[in-house]
């Protein structure tokens, strides 16, 4: 049951906010910075590649794999670009311990393989390096410094790139969970990771991104933190109002393009690790017939949370299915940027999107349509994401669990 109260008090969502999970996400966009700042220095700046890898494998897990969806939905069709997740995990102390990768067949000397890690201490990542180096595979590693990986990143001639922890990742001991085999990640790692790998693309000539418009994403990101911040009203912040329309619901993650897909993706799993809200997420047109049971079944058929007939003392609000459409809808540059939101009438659409708003409405289920409307793709990105992190931290914070 979501407490409204808290969403409007700043101090309780302070003291609610244990791990701090809201200053995180705020600093995403001063992570962008120093990790650009920090891969130029390493290296990046002097390579001169004899041209694009024909493939890019992205290894790690948690954001890492995200942060490759991401290369991939930025880079298009001209190189394939593939998230390499964890093929086995044994029994260990930590549960990235037991962590291990298998290389592909096909992967070899005109292959890249970047190898990702917030902790830098899995096994698995250093024997994947090994094997990709046997195979002649170019090599790039982002992890900490002084750490495992990064140690065995200059066996494997391979080229350091900077893990950016955020600032309070020492303090608080997150890496050490109290359960092993559940652990928790460091909610902004998905910018620590994302920034490093397209600084790599744009150098070696897989996608166009140069350092201004990192720059200019991370940028975005500190506005929409304002936006978003804990002490903006309710009414006036779209990540509370978002969280508040989750509540008591299980959301459909309704995705068109790539672009959102990942945003959709993301969004499910921090429902799941912020909210312990499980969600579904899937790109249209697939999911109007993947998803038909969920609408028609006793989660949607009329449901309604607002009824106002209902008898709301003795019977508990009912559990019922919400969609969400995730868009990427370009639009002139405002003056001011803004952050994507539940427009007050819908944008302009395909023949897809409005079959979904149309199967919706034909069965009463709430639709709520999510858009990123700036011109550039990874800044239509980031806003869909600061507004999915932020919802997702306050349902989690307001909702008891």
């Amino acid at each position: 049951m979501l407490d409204d109260s808290l969403l409007d008090d700043p101090a309780a969502l302070q003291r609610a906010d244990r791990d701090h999970a809201l200053l995180a996400l705020a600093g995403a966009g001063a992570r962008i910075r120093t990790a650009l700042r920090q891969a130029q220095s390493s290296g990046l700046a002097g390579l001169r590649p004899d041209g694009r890898p024909r493939g890019i494998l992205v290894a790690g897990h948690g954001s890492v794999l995200t942060a490759g969806q991401a290369l991939a939905a930025l880079s298009g069709t001209g190189t394939l670009v593939q998230p390499l997740p964890p093929t086995d995990a044994l029994p260990a102390a930590l549960f990235s311990d037991g962590l291990s990768w298998q290389l592909p067949g096909w992967a070899g000397p005109n292959d890249l393989l970047v190898l990702a890690s917030a902790d830098g201490t899995e096994a698995g990542l250093i024997s994947l390096a090994e094997q990709a180096y046997a195979r002649g595979c170019a090599i790039a590693v982002i992890a900490p410094e002084d750490r495992p990986l990064a140690e065995a990143a200059l066996q494997v001639r391979a080229l350091p790139l900077p893990y950016v922890p955020s600032a309070g990742d020492e303090a608080d001991g997150r890496a050490e969970a109290a359960e092993p085999d559940l652990p928790s990640e460091d909610f902004g790692a998905l910018w620590a990771h994302l920034t490093p790998l397209l600084a790599l693309a744009d150098r070696i000539g897989v996608l166009n991104a140069p350092d201004r418009e990192l720059e200019a994403a991370a940028d975005l990101l500190d506005e929409l933190a304002v936006r978003h911040r804990p002490d903006a009203a309710a009414y006036l912040n779209p990540a509370k109002d978002l969280a508040a329309q989750l509540s008591g619901t299980v959301p459909l993650l309704w995705s068109e393009g790539p672009l959102a897909a990942v945003a959709a993706e993301r969004f499910a799993a921090m429902l799941a690790d912020r909210a312990g809200r499980p969600a579904v997420a899937g790109q249209l047109p697939q999911v109007l017939s993947a998803h038909r049971g969920m609408i028609t079944g006793q989660l949607g058929a009329g449901a309604d949370p607002g009824d106002f007939f209902r008898d709301r003392v003795e019977e508990p609000d009912p559990l019922a299915v919400q969609v969400l459409v995730l868009r990427h809808v370009p639009q002139p540059e405002p003056a001011e940027p803004a952050a994507p939101e539940a427009a007050p009438e819908p944008a302009p659409a395909g023949p897809t999107v409005r079959r979904a708003r149309r199967l919706a409405a034909d069965h009463e289920v709430r639709l709520t349509e999510l858009t990123g409307t700036r011109s550039e793709p990874l800044h239509a990105l980031a806003e869909l994401i600061a507004l999915t992190d932020f919802a997702a931290v306050y349902l989690g914070l307001a909702e008891q669990r």
